[in-house]
């Protein structure tokens, strides 16, 4: 059982439902098939808009402002720099190295970019949210971090994944009003060691069950042509077995580090946010619309996405430290002179999960 969120918390509300979201994501489908992915950018802002407008909390909800011309006009410009890129490296191949390490140290722009987009076409209550990150904090955190990552063999990476919600979270603002997390870093090593201890522990009893051992495995991948059989059934048993000691590991980390993180925030004003997800519950939601999405093809996406929606929103809590009505109010009065200042911003987006 996971513990309440504190008495004083105002829970997220999710109010879409399967039936309706469906009508909408399959004409999504067909459309973007239709029109060969060009339509999957109006897509995109209807899939944005719909779980935003139907997100609240305290009665006021988000909004998502972009529109289809924006995100494939950001779509097509990189498209086209990866086409150059591709004729120039073909031509002239030393140049498209140098090329390649250019646009390396473009990826953080690209980041500041996606970011400073995504977050002027997101609203909550009419007052827009803003992204202030430098790029030279991107580069540091996307470039550098990873690279002292690997040096280390990914033993340091709860610092990077803390970084990385650091950059985003106390980049951002809604009007003019900072967020701000303050998390220490034990929590993450805690979840890291816990997800470890999981992989090694199913791991080992996975394979005295099984007897399974990875000598058998390269040699079932070897001789895949002379007995399929076999070697079918020792690599589906090696999956199976990454499947059971992996994914709960990820669910480990992500519900206890998502605790830690929305717990830790604070927005100017003495506003404070909750979490209570719990890695069981997670696991189970992941899991049982995995199962239920593959059985029906497909086709129950909608169902599933709505469900997952619905149990993080109501295990997250805002606790306001003061009037809502207020706190609007002075942010729209603030942020009113800006409101539209990035409508024109071609909607390049990173996909960044942060």
């Amino acid at each position: 059982m996971s513990e309440s969120l504190p008495a004083d918390a105002k829970p997220f509300e999710f109010t879409g439902n399967a039936k309706e979201w469906f009508g909408i994501w399959i004409v999504n489908l067909l459309l973007s098939i239709v029109t060969l992915g060009i339509y999957s950018a109006w897509a995109k802002v209807r899939t944005k808009k719909y779980f935003h407008n139907h997100t609240y909390v305290e009665g006021r909800n988000f909004d998502y402002h972009a529109t289809g011309k924006q995100i494939l006009i950001g779509r097509l410009i990189v498209i086209a720099a990866v086409v150059v890129f591709q004729i120039i490296t073909a031509i002239l191949p030393a140049l498209g190295l140098i090329l390649l390490i250019g646009l390396l140290f473009a990826y953080p722009w690209l980041i500041v970019r996606s970011m400073i987009f995504n977050a002027r076409m997101t609203s909550f209550s009419n007052v827009r949210f803003g992204f202030v990150g430098t790029v030279g904090q991107a580069f540091m955190t996307f470039l550098v971090y990873p690279l002292l990552m690997a040096l280390t063999l990914y033993t340091t990476f709860p610092i990077w994944d803390r970084a990385m919600k650091r950059f985003s979270i106390d980049n951002h603002k809604l009007g003019q009003a900072k967020f701000k997390m303050d998390a220490a870093l034990g929590p993450f090593y805690k979840a890291f060691l816990v997800a470890i201890a999981w992989i090694i522990v199913t791991g080992l009893i996975g394979v005295l069950l099984t007897g399974f051992n990875f000598a058998e495995f390269a040699y079932a991948m070897e001789s895949m042509d002379n007995d399929p059989g076999q070697g079918a059934a020792i690599v589906g048993l090696f999956y199976l077995l990454f499947f059971i000691a992996f994914l709960p590991a990820a669910f480990i980390y992500q519900a206890m580090t998502r605790n830690v993180v929305y717990n830790n925030t604070t927005l100017e004003g003495g506003h404070r946010f909750a979490s209570n997800v719990t890695a069981p519950q997670l696991l189970w939601l992941a899991v049982t619309n995995m199962i239920v999405v593959v059985f029906t093809l497909f086709l129950m996406l909608p169902w599933a996405q709505v469900r997952m929606s619905r149990y993080l929103a109501s295990h997250t809590g805002f606790i306001p430290g003061g009037s809502m009505d207020d706190f609007v109010t002075q942010q729209q009065e603030a942020g009113g002179a800006i409101g539209d200042a990035y409508t024109d911003l071609e909607g390049i987006d990173v996909g960044l999960p942060i």
